[in-house]
């Protein structure tokens, strides 16, 4: 008789290289130790994954369509961020290995729905584009996923979670109205128009700091000023 084809067996793969990578990080991740932990043989995980990079933009693709089917449920903006930390805490190891390497290729250039998602939700609220708030969102997911892996490392439990899910949100709010307030001023350099973030194949991090392309016009002046003295 031929075997009957597992439907769980996939997932089983994707948990327990979650658990691998959560426990020892890359140095854990094996495809014979993933296949070992997932109930199955190297031959047939391989016959599904082509290697662990395989296996982990899988992981990755599933755990942000699990996190935007969450968010996408949410009515503002304040209650997808609650909703995120609550998210990351229910599927902590998933989230973890989700920002691994997050601004390198492959992951830079798979779709990030949530960002854009919460994105677009600040643009609401704010007017605009959604990509002219590019910026201000990097500041609210930074807090956010600093939270997260915050409770998440820590082990935070009880009313000290509460207080820092709490604390967070009281934060995102207070980034927002500054930003609405500040009319869309910002410190140090303007956005680069090819640091482009959330958009799949079009997604790129290598644009050259403003910095270095040129000097401002306070470096020209010490730059001179170092010159003479010299």
């Amino acid at each position: 008789m031929p075997r009957q084809a597992d439907p769980e067996l996939e997932q089983r793969i994707l948990d327990a290289a979650c658990r691998l990578w959560s426990r020892g990080g890359e140095r854990a991740l094996t495809m014979r130790g993933v296949a070992k932990a997932a109930g199955t043989t190297t031959p047939t995980l391989y016959e599904r994954y082509q290697d662990r990079e395989d296996i982990l933009r899988a992981l990755r693709l599933q755990t942000r369509s699990e996190l935007f089917s969450s968010l996408s449920r949410t009515r503002s903006l304040p209650q997808a961020c609650q909703r995120y930390l609550e998210f990351a805490w229910e599927h902590r190891h998933a989230y973890e290995v989700l920002f691994d390497g997050f601004a390198q290729p492959p992951s830079l250039h798979e779709p990030w729905p949530s960002f854009n998602f919460m994105r677009e939700r600040l643009a609401q609220r704010l007017g605009g584009s959604p990509r002219k708030h590019t910026r201000r969102m990097l500041s609210l997911w930074s807090l956010l996923h600093g939270t997260a892996m915050l409770m998440i490392r820590g082990g935070v439990a009880g009313p000290l979670r509460t207080q820092m899910v709490h604390s967070c949100l009281d934060a995102v709010e207070a980034i927002v109205v500054q930003a609405a307030a500040s009319k869309g001023q910002y410190s140090g350099p303007k956005w680069p128009a090819n640091l482009i973030l959330g958009e799949a194949d079009q997604s790129k991090v290598n644009a050259e700091p403003e910095s270095n392309a040129k000097f401002s016009s306070t470096g020209r002046r010490t730059l001179s000023k170092q010159k003479r003295e010299g």
